[in-house]
């Protein structure tokens, strides 16, 4: 498939009510953003219905036009607060999944817990150990100047550091921790889902205290213990904007909580309030994709907070150690060199009559972001420039399935990393080039993004050991282990779906791998991004530090026509004689939900073969009345009605597990118990812990796109109600199309709106600095 190569767009979230402070109700659930084009309906790019397709006989089938339609688009602006919440918890969950697993000696998932532990640490170890001033700056001035001049006063030492922050730096940590001894292949044993970090009655106790004298829902205390530490009760007291770090709190919300405790003694230029609402702007652009934001975009958000001095505001923050402060662009040092030779104005200006400068960029960043996305760059060129290139895989490639998979299998000999593009079809690429380097006596793996793609990859192998999931390797429930010095025990490591790569996880993974090892990161540039912040894969292809090999096998039948042509912004009629893909008009939300009960229960399983627990809804975000939430409802009276006497579930029910901000996991309930809901995830059993239920378990006939991505089912129903329009884009059509291997449905409302957005919305820009990071690395082997 020919797939447009741009950027990712971000997570938008759910559609939690933005009034009022509780926790998110649907866990994890995360939805891309993507704002509209402004701009006029795309000529050229129109959607065709056959009219000679239809069968007037069918009244049920709803499926009978022929025709190119798209999905939904995120919520609006009420539908970021979950996946807030559940970015909040991140850390916190990746914590207590290690904890709820204890082994007599220290396994891999401990050892991958300790390697997370280190990159937190590496942040505080960066701030305190760095002595020099940033080299970069001179040129600048006002507003720019101010804030290069603060982080500068506490780099130089003018200000000290450890006023900054509450605990010293910790001791160097090693670089990865290492097991006792080597650990072998075995197969993944199944684990309950991951347990909250138990709080001390006492501390709970006190946090409620506060919380209740303070206006705020007791319902809060626990999160507040998990995200703010025992001594919680005490910090909101003194600093009653901390509660900003909970899940669903906004800024309005933690004003009247700190007016209920501090009185007249608070207004909005306290400076515990602007450090944290610095600190919640970040954030909240991290839900977005973005790993740093523009300082301008900061200072604009903090007016808007009725901040009256935005610029004082960052140069505490900065100062205070909430924010990094990073530029980009500009190359000042010759012209500095040439104005201090002259001692004068015009020597500085004389350089650049003839010569336009490279505009430079201010951003401020949260320390995890820029240590994980300067130990991913770290890592990659430590890669390319450790691996072996005098591998002689000849025979291997010709022996290759298709000429893509032999150029993949011979740019991999003489490379340590690679970049390879394409769509579904040109997984089995991947495939042949496992299948190869196991044939030369080399440990091969394949990790995905999820279980279903995990299963894809085993059968294009032929041999199960050889896919894990990204999740089950770096825990250790699959693959095959750590060796003796803590990394990874594989030669070479594809991993597929790198869209879905953010930059925590990414930074994590390359950690783990060898010197010498090689890895590859594999998958379609036109699919959403991450449901975490960055965008690594993309990021690495605009880098060109790596050879890239781009696909040339396209995906078969209408559906791969159909989404090979959105991906370079053409919606085109397609021939689908045997209805691989239809449209079925509707007027309202109302009657979408009708016709999309109608389709899943009657009309794909007449026509297709299909059973309605192979067939997946994709919709534009859990609220709205066309939304997962209301799907999920009807679709469950239909297919397995029942009273939800598990916590609102029952025996039979499809569900999502989402045990970690960004992973979906679909399964099933199959019973309930003390010990809580037991579910089958793609043939693991999982058990959530009652406490859990409510904020990681929802329903899941019917899903966001984002959750879908990275999986594949025999039919996929894609419903547009018409309150989508202003969210569609490019990626989010590409990614719900792609959906469906059989079959494809479209419940369509939007009218003109489709074509428009995939002739002219792209993907939404999210602000990273990955790429100029690996630029600026050296790496001898890079692509030209």
């Amino acid at each position: 498939m020919t797939a447009l190569p741009g950027e990712t767009p971000g997570t938008g979230g759910t559609d939690t009510p933005q009034d009022a402070v509780s926790p998110p109700d649907e866990a994890g659930a995360q939805e891309p953003t993507a704002d509209a084009d402004p701009a006029s309906d795309a000529a050229g790019a129109a959607e065709v219905v056959d009219p000679a397709s239809t069968e007037a006989a069918e009244s049920d089938a709803g499926a009978e036009a022929e025709a190119a339609s798209t999905e939904g688009a995120p919520e609006a602006e009420d539908a970021s607060t979950d996946t807030e919440g559940a970015s909040a918890d991140a850390d916190t969950e990746a914590a207590s999944t290690d904890a709820a697993s204890p082994a007599p000696e220290l396994s891999e998932a401990q050892a991958e817990l300790a390697a997370q532990r280190e990159l937190r640490e590496r942040i505080e170890q960066r701030k305190a150990a760095k002595a020099a001033p940033i080299a970069a700056g001179a040129g600048l001035s006002g507003t720019a100047a101010d804030l290069l001049a603060a982080v500068r006063a506490v780099e130089s030492g003018e200000k000290t550091g450890s006023a900054f922050f509450a605990s010293p730096a910790p001791a160097q940590a090693p670089r990865r921790p290492a097991p006792a001894a080597a650990q072998p292949p075995r197969t993944p044993v199944p684990q309950a889902a991951p347990a909250p970090q138990s709080a001390s009655p006492e501390a709970l106790e006190a946090v409620r205290a506060v919380l209740v004298e303070g206006g705020a829902p007791e319902a809060l205390a626990r999160p507040a213990v998990g995200a703010l530490g025992e001594q919680v009760g005490e910090l909101l007291r003194t600093d009653p904007w901390q509660l900003l770090a909970l899940p669903g709190v906004r800024p309005e919300q933690a004003d009247g909580f700190a007016r209920a405790l501090l009185g007249a003694g608070c207004g909005p230029d306290d400076g515990r309030r602007t450090a944290a609402l610095v600190g919640w702007v970040l954030e909240r652009a991290a839900l977005q994709g973005h790993t740093a934001l523009d300082a301008g975009d900061v200072r604009a958000a903090l007016a808007e907070r009725a901040v009256s001095d935005p610029d004082a505001a960052v140069r505490e923050a900065v100062e205070e150690g909430v924010a990094l402060l990073f530029q980009e662009g500009g190359d000042e040092e010759p012209e500095e060199t040439e104005a201090e030779a002259d001692g004068t104005d015009e020597g500085r200006l004389a350089p650049d009559a003839d010569t336009p400068r490279e505009p430079v960029r201010i951003l401020l960043g949260l320390d995890r972001y820029a240590l994980a996305e300067e130990s991913l760059a770290d890592g990659l060129a430590r890669l390319v420039n450790t691996c072996e290139k005098a591998a002689d895989w000849a025979e291997a490639a010709a022996a290759a399935p298709s000429p893509s998979a032999a150029e993949l299998i011979r740019t991999t000999a003489a490379a340590g990393l690679v970049a390879h593009s394409g769509g579904e079809a040109a997984r089995a690429e991947p495939a042949a080039l496992i299948a190869a380097a196991r044939g030369l006596g080399l440990r091969a793996f394949g990790a995905a993004h999820s279980e279903d793609g995990r299963r894809r990859l085993a059968e294009a192998t032929g041999d199960p050991d050889t896919a894990v999931t990204l999740a089950g390797l770096l825990s250790g429930a699959q693959g095959p282990g750590r060796d003796e010095d803590g990394a990874l025990a594989l030669d070479l490591l594809v991993v597929l779906d790198a869209p879905q790569l953010d930059v925590e996880g990414a930074a994590v993974l390359v950690e783990a791998l060898a010197d010498g090892a090689r890895l590859v990161l594999s998958g379609d540039p036109g699919v959403l991004g991450s449901a975490g912040a960055g965008r690594v894969f993309a990021d690495v292809l605009a880098a060109r530090t790596c050879p890239q090999v781009v696909s040339r096998t396209p995906d078969p039948g209408p559906i791969g026509e159909l989404v090979s042509g959105i991906g370079i912004g053409e919606l085109n009629q397609v021939d689908a004689p045997g209805k691989e893909v239809v449209i079925v008009p509707v007027r309202d939300a109302g009657e979408a939900v009708h016709r999309t009960v109608q389709l899943v229960a009657d009309s794909v399983p007449r026509a297709f073969s299909i059973p309605a627990d192979e067939t997946q809804v994709i919709t534009v975000g859990h609220g709205g009345a066309a939304g997962t939430r209301v799907l999920n409802e009807a679709l469950k009276q239909r297919l397995n009605p029942g009273p939800g006497r598990f916590g609102g579930f029952d025996p039979g029910d499809r569900v999502v597990h989402v045990p970690a901000p960004g992973r979906a996991v679909p399964g099933v309930v199959r019973s309930a118990d003390a010990e809580g809901l037991h579910l089958d995830c793609g043939g693991v059993p999982v058990v959530v812990p009652q406490e859990r239920v409510e904020s990681s378990v929802r329903h899941g006939w019917a899903l966001s796109a984002h959750q879908a991505a990275g999986m594949r089912w025999p039919a996929a129903v894609v419903v547009l109600p018409g309150d989508a329009a202003q969210g569609l884009s490019r990626p989010w059509v590409y990614t719900a199309f792609g959906r469906g291997e059989r079959h494809l449905s479209v419940v369509h409302g939007v009218d003109q709106a489709l074509p428009h957005a995939v002739a002219q919305v792209p993907a939404q820009e999210r602000t990273t600095r990955l790429r100029p990071l690996l630029e600026a690395l050296p790496t001898p082997d890079a692509a030209s």
